[in-house]
């Protein structure tokens, strides 16, 4: 097959095609209509031709050569195979009249009012791995293509990857490294490989027709047969559409940053609904404003009320002096369309829904009307049906909720309020450093790829942490994210990981795209850290700027306990790091320091009973050579090393090595009574993560930190 970059695919053909199928009230292309499309993209089948006799059938398998397949031709049959109307390896000019007869027999008995155009004759495919090709068309990512093995069983081993189109050589590539069954295409007892690079012309060829033309719902290959000569597809299926998808207003990145800096940088704020009295909204936001200590102005707008805490309140946001930054809603969602219209026409460009009842309620046309003001006057909207947000290091505080002052380098947002409020109980817990703590609601206009767009290039920001449910805009995400994971690490929460996305498809890469196979690759194309809970998360993204980034794979276990190391190596390899194999020097250096009942190699063992000094020497050396790139640590609880005296010395080391400029990511897992906890959170605040009560969750963080240096080039 010719490399996919030196060939130039007939357009106009399939055009016309598919145009003359939806004219026809079609939602599908016959088999030959199917070959002409697959013949204008270079994309290899057999050769076939229509029967519409048995005369023809006998005419055709002679000119192909015996054996053939004989499929079929039906614009309302689309599962051949369960409709009867597929027989192969047919030998014979009198087996080409029976199965033509047996076909077509079939077929009128599965479905009476099916048009049969014929029966395909088509050469049998020479053997090879059966592999499926496909695309759909997802809601939140458009055109997807997917990758696997094919065949009967692809449904019951769903071991199947997905890919944006169109997709490169290089993503392609990956698609075949990234099923479960890679190996059976590198070849496995004695067998040959697959030709990789015809395999992945292919998925790239594929994905680029989907990519062309919107009126393809999905394509179908399956199966494709893949060996060491070249690949080829045994049977296409095409289905079409004839909806436009919906257009979402973009903005240029310029303009995201421009609106989110006087967002996130008021220099004033404008509160619709400011209250004197205890227990409304609009009081706690103007509390927390308040004694939060944000040093721009604050305008209350209250029509009913002169001043409020102690400050000049205004009957409109008309009156307000200048022009505020933000306009802070936190009246009922009735109000809200009629004050919205009020801070356009005073030209505020941001303003930050609290109110619910839109949407969420069933109150899609009211959503729709303050969608609609907002974009009529350049407005950008934030919510509604939010907690609001927290700006740290603007001292904002622009929240009816408990403030939350501990300035650090996290961002975190969630599209629930719930989720909003226990994110805030752990950064209050753990005293987690945030930038930022943004609440998206029903994401009417402002949603994910927004603040990944700000908090890419916000100097206060080192992690961003998201919590969703879904995506308006998969695309928009995902180019967000690549432009951002370079710079720092992405940690995302999908919420609706189970099968709720799954419906009844016209083919077998439409049943394999359940919403969240879908997620799972694209974020991991984009190169995000999926987090698989909201504990995870929330130590992803404290972890995570905690430690330093790795400058390789090799991963050195130093434990006090036999156990903790078995289960600390368990880790390892659940998290995708690798033990490194310990030369015999270093494995000579490490003896000198444990006792001969302890065991070196890796994990390096030093037994319980080793005084503070043996903790000490063997992380030094484990700090000290330049081969060991990241150290895990496993504390036992003992009278000889208290758990203090190991946080401690181990901080110590670690901040000198630090100030030597040696720097390599350093976790530990600490198995003790309770003064393990002190410890652990001494060990955190000073550089290295630390947890009380288990071996797995240091190593996830290791192992998140490990998947982001990848995906951001840096290993």
């Amino acid at each position: 097959m010719a490399d996919s970059t030196e060939f130039t695919p007939d357009k106009d053909a399939v055009g016309a095609i598919i145009e003359a199928a939806l004219a026809q009230g079609r939602t599908s292309l016959t088999a030959p209509e199917g070959k002409a499309v697959t013949d204008a993209y270079g994309i290899p089948t057999p050769g076939e031709a229509l029967a519409e006799s048995a005369d023809d059938a006998v005419a055709v398998a002679a000119r192909l050569g015996f054996p053939v397949a004989m499929k079929i031709v039906s614009p309302e049959i689309l599962h051949k195979t369960d409709a009867g109307g597929v027989q192969i390896g047919v030998g014979s000019a009198a087996e080409v009249r029976s199965a033509f007869t047996t076909i077509v027999s079939n077929a009128r008995a599965y479905d009476p009012k099916a048009r049969i155009l014929g029966v395909q004759v088509q050469q049998m495919v020479p053997a090879g791995t059966e592999i499926l090709i496909g695309t759909v068309t997802d809601p939140t990512f458009g055109k997807v293509v997917a990758f696997g093995l094919g065949g009967v069983l692809v449904e019951v081993l769903k071991d199947v990857t997905f890919r944006l189109a169109p997709a490169t050589k290089d993503d392609a590539l990956s698609m075949l490294d990234g099923i479960r069954a890679a190996e059976i295409l590198r070849g496995v007892r004695g067998g040959a490989a697959v030709d990789r690079d015809a395999l992945a012309d292919l998925v790239v060829r594929v994905s680029q027709l989907a990519a062309d033309f919107p009126g393809i719902a999905e394509v179908d290959l399956n199966p494709v047969f893949a060996s060491a000569s070249g690949v080829m597809a045994a049977d296409v299926r095409i289905l079409l559409t004839d909806e436009a998808p919906v257009a979402r207003r973009r903005y240029s990145r310029e303009e995201i940053l421009v609106s989110m800096r006087r967002l996130m940088e008021p220099r004033s704020v404008a509160v619709i609904g400011a209250s004197n009295e205890d227990g409304k909204i609009g009081n706690s936001v103007m509390r927390n404003l308040i004694d939060g200590g944000f040093a721009g102005e604050i305008y209350p707008v209250n029509p009913k009320a002169d001043d409020i805490l102690g400050r000049k309140a205004y009957k409109s946001v008309m009156d307000v002096p200048g022009e505020p930054d933000v306009a802070i809603f936190a009246i009922p969602a009735k109000f809200v369309a009629g004050a919205l219209g009020e801070v356009g026409r005073k030209n505020i460009p941001n303003a930050v829904l609290i109110p619910s009842g839109f949407a969420e309620t069933g109150e899609d046309e009211l959503q729709q009307e303050i969608v609609t003001i907002a974009e009529d006057h350049g407005i950008r909207l934030l919510g509604p049906n939010i907690y609001g947000y927290y700006s740290t290091w603007q001292d904002l505080c622009a929240t009816f909720c408990t403030p939350y002052d501990v300035k650090g380098g996290v961002a975190l947002t969630s599209q629930s309020g719930g989720i909003g409020m226990a994110i805030l109980g752990f950064a209050r817990t753990t005293r987690t450093g945030v930038s930022a703590i943004v609440g998206l609601g029903n994401k009417s206009d402002l949603d994910e790829d927004d603040l990944l767009t700000w908090f890419g290039e916000d100097d206060n920001t080192d992690c961003i942490a998201m919590h969703l449910e879904d995506l308006k805009d998969g695309r928009a995400f995902v180019e967000a994210a690549r432009a951002t994971v370079p710079k720092k690490p992405v940690v995302v929460l999908k919420a609706g990981r189970t099968a709720a996305g799954a419906k009844a498809a016209g083919s077998h890469t439409g049943a394999l795209a359940g919403d969240d196979a879908v997620y799972e690759d694209i974020l991991r194309q984009s190169g995000v850290i999926r987090a698989p809970g909201l504990s995870d998360m929330l130590e992803y993204a404290r972890g995570l700027p905690v430690l330093p980034t790795p400058k390789g794979d090799n991963v050195v276990i130093i434990t006090g306990a036999g156990g903790s190391g078995v289960l600390l190596s368990d880790a390892i390899v659940d998290n995708g790091l690798s033990l490194m194999e310990i030369p015999p020097d270093l494995d000579e250096a490490f003896r000198a320091f444990i006792p001969p009942f302890g065991a070196a190699g890796n994990p390096v063992d030093i037994t319980g009973g080793e005084p503070p000094s043996t903790y000490e020497a063997t992380i030094r050396l484990g700090l000290e050579d330049p081969r060991i790139h990241s150290l895990v640590l496993g504390y036992w609880h003992t009278i000889v090393t208290p758990p203090m005296v190991f946080a401690e010395l181990t901080a110590r080391v670690v901040a000198e090595f630090r100030e030597r400029g040696i720097e390599k990511p350093v976790v530990a897992s600490l198995a003790g009574d309770v003064e393990v906890e002190a410890a652990c959170q001494y060990l955190y605040e000073r550089g290295v993560v630390a947890y009380p009560y288990t071996t797995e969750k240091p190593v996830e963080v290791l192992g998140a930190k490990y998947r982001w240096a990848r995906a951001a080039g840096l290993l």
